[in-house]
């Protein structure tokens, strides 16, 4: 039998997993990303769970002590910047960048192409092709969307699926260890800092630097702060200098710069003055926030992977994670089914539709509180109006005890150790 070929849209974190652990089961699989160079230059922090780790691992990823900084205590600081509480913590934190390098050089060259947007999928009982702007087609036995929230294989086979807002925005901010003054670089690496001013949700960690260095003196903080933003407001946010509006999200170096300013100065304010000092020094941008849950994720040839099967907000810090036991279980239930590609796809989609499911409602709870600050009080239940912090604090420290308990109740444990 000649070696199957599988079609991977998207070459972000989900598609490179795919693609390896497809490798690992004897397939050709071929990374096709729609953008024209490599998409390290991304600058954001990612958290880690236990699964992650040991997929990255079976993915070819060696995850040692240099892919992520382990801060120690999770804190929330008040509005002068004492903490008010402290819990033990143990998770490590790492860069976006860190783990698509270090799966991208893990990738043959040949098997990762940029520059290749999908216009349109075409399947028959045999094969199926991808047909990309640049004129070229591709053809192969699979083909696998992870092409994320705005995903052009998921418009094709789900077109009135579309990512909903949650009322909220996360403001994102990263920054040199080097442009951090060294006493607060002290003061705030060993720490997961909350700052939790009413209506809003502030997280702050070290991760690796820009060079995807965990050593002294190079690495990075990384700052999320999550906003609420109505509909007119995400509009504003969302329109350039010239008037221009971008729907899917404004690129950050088009972000005015009255806007850049007023968030800044929103921080001085709002937020404890240690997370403020760096925030300020950074060059922030912002991403809206969605729930996006798709009622079925294989269609003959084709399966849905990733942020483009569901997205889930980022409070439990596992979009990556569920991105990987996608890939954990698509590649496993197509290995378990031998030679029967389509007993494999349902298999993957039975098991992963009802979790991704379950991912999206989860962190949708979580984010209730910050999605009522757009709706009048009088509307909003009492959950909606007050917080625990305690609480919130504590979901942190127990966030990855949260995954497992998921990933166990839907019987998703044996994709992470399957040997290869």
């Amino acid at each position: 039998m000649s070696e199957r070929r599988a079609l991977v849209i998207g070459g972000s974190l989900g598609g490179l997993i795919v693609a390896h652990l497809l490798r690992t089961t004897g397939w050709d699989a071929v990374v096709f990303e729609r953008n024209e160079e490599e998409l390290a230059s991304r600058g954001v922090g990612l958290g880690t769970h236990p699964q992650l780790i040991g997929i990255l691992k079976r993915a070819g990823v060696d995850f040692d002590d240099t892919m992520g900084i382990t801060p120690t205590r999770a804190v929330c600081l008040d509005h002068d910047g004492t903490i008010v509480i402290e819990r033990p913590t143990g998770r490590t934190l790492s860069g976006w960048s860190r783990l698509y390098r270090a799966l991208l050089d893990a990738l043959p060259a040949a098997n990762y192409r940029l520059g290749k947007r999908l216009v349109r999928v075409a399947q028959d009982a045999n094969s199926v092709t991808a047909s990309f702007a640049d004129g070229t087609s591709e053809c192969g036995d699979l083909l696998v969307g992870a092409d994320g929230i705005r995903s052009a294989v998921r418009a094709q086979f789900l077109p009135d699926v579309e990512p909903h807002y949650a009322g909220y925005v996360a403001w994102r901010a990263s920054i040199d260890e080097a442009d951090v003054p060294a006493e607060l670089w002290d003061e705030m690496v060993g720490l997961y800092a909350f700052c939790l001013p009413e209506g809003e949700q502030v997280i702050s960690y070290a991760v690796p630097g820009r060079d995807n260095d965990t050593a002294v003196g190079r690495r990075a903080y990384n700052i999320v702060w999550y906003r609420p933003a109505n509909r007119a407001k995400l509009t504003d946010l969302c329109t350039d200098a010239q008037g221009r509006h971008y729907a899917a999200g404004i690129p950050p170096p088009l972000i005015r710069p009255d806007v850049i300013a007023r968030v800044k100065a929103d921080a001085r304010a709002l937020i404890a003055p240690q997370v403020a000092e760096i925030f300020a020094r950074s060059a922030p941008f912002f991403q809206p926030i969605y729930d996006l849950a798709s009622p079925q994720i294989v269609f003959g040839r084709v399966a849905l992977a990733g942020d483009a099967a569901f997205v889930a907000r980022p409070h439990a810090g596992a979009g990556t994670t569920k991105a990987a036991l996608d890939a954990a279980c698509l590649a496993d239930s197509i290995r378990e089914a031998g030679g029967d590609l389509a007993r494999g796809l349902q298999r993957y989609q039975r098991m992963q539709l009802p979790f991704g499911r379950a991912l999206v409602e989860v962190n949708s709870t979580e984010g209730a509180y910050l999605s009522a600050q757009i709706k009048p009080e009088a509307e909003r239940t009492a959950d909606e109006l007050h917080r625990d912090i305690g609480e919130v604090v504590d979901a942190h420290s127990g966030r990855s005890e949260q995954v497992g308990a998921m990933v166990a109740a839907y019987g998703l444990d044996v994709h992470v150790n399957v040997p290869v």
